[in-house]
């Protein structure tokens, strides 16, 4: 594979020398992933997309940084970005360990503990490749409404793919949320959290990757690990035992995933309109 100059800088002042070798790995659906060896330098993850917005892969960076300050799982660390690639720390596989899952519940309680008096993040990312508004805001119920409902219904509208009667439940919807949902912090979470998100490192432990980060609920969090499949419940019993969840959780779990349901209807079309339209039915 050509490297852009930008990575080979970075390789040159690293004294990491030549590469020796980029195997291909499979998985995502967005961007291009290698395992590279270099002559001198630690085996190293990279991304690449030569039609990522220039700013992609630098907020993914940020978002990286700040779930590896903030602790609780494991994170790969950034070696360095550019416009359409990202250099990480590769960490092989290892067969998960004994107390894998209540590691990973562990962990999130302790990331999610770290909170801010407002909602948002330093930054918009991207939530796939779905730009994601953080700007901050002072009320959770406002950034959720605005900054994660609103302005993904209306990308979905203006793309004809969600109605201007499914429009206008939406707006219901979005009126309901103080009565719907109880009074949070603005917790640090990885802001895209499904099973594909969250692998095995080399001595078994949990590890989250592609992250969305952000300061939002802890409770939507946890909602989208039941989107496309759940953890196993060992790994929430051990959130619980740090993090208790208010009363009704259940209750509000596909309000929350509603923000990715409706990306989803964006990234992937009409094949997500009978599972957005549920939701919209149900608490309007």
């Amino acid at each position: 594979m050509k490297l852009g100059e930008g990575l080979q800088q970075y390789l040159r002042a690293q004294s990491w020398g030549a590469v020796q070798s980029a195997h291909p790995i499979s998985g995502s659906s967005i961007n291009r992933v290698f395992w590279l060896e270099t002559e001198h330098g630690p085996p190293a993850l990279l991304k690449t997309n030569r039609s990522s917005p220039p700013d992609m892969f630098a907020r993914e960076a940020e978002g990286l940084q700040a779930l590896l300050q903030a602790g609780g799982v494991r994170v790969p660390a950034v070696h360095a970005h550019g416009d359409d690639w990202l250099l990480i720390e590769y960490l092989p596989a290892a067969a998960r360990s004994d107390d894998y899952w209540a590691a990973l519940g562990e962990g999130l309680a302790r990331l999610h503990s770290t909170v801010e008096g407002r909602f948002g993040f330093s930054n918009d990312n991207y939530i796939g490749s779905t730009a994601q508004p953080n700007a901050w805001t002072e009320d959770g119920h406002e950034f959720f409404a605005e900054s994660r409902l609103r302005f993904q219904g209306r990308m979905a509208q203006e793309r004809g793919l969600l109605s201007a009667g499914d429009y206008r439940l939406l707006g219901r919807v979005i009126e309901r949320l103080p009565n719907l949902i109880p009074e949070q912090p603005a917790s640090l979470i990885h802001g895209d959290l499904w099973g594909g998100n969250v692998i095995v490192g080399p001595q078994g432990e949990p590890v989250l990757v592609d992250p969305a980060a952000h300061f939002g609920w802890a409770e939507a969090e946890l909602a989208m690990t039941t989107l496309f499949g759940r953890f196993e419940r060992e790994a929430y019993n051990a959130y619980e035992r740090i993090r208790a969840l208010a009363p009704g959780y259940m209750q509000r779990v596909d309000i929350y995933n509603l923000y990715h349901l409706l990306n989803h209807l964006n990234l992937f079309g009409h094949g997500y309109i009978g599972q957005v339209q549920g939701v919209l039915r149900r608490y309007c």
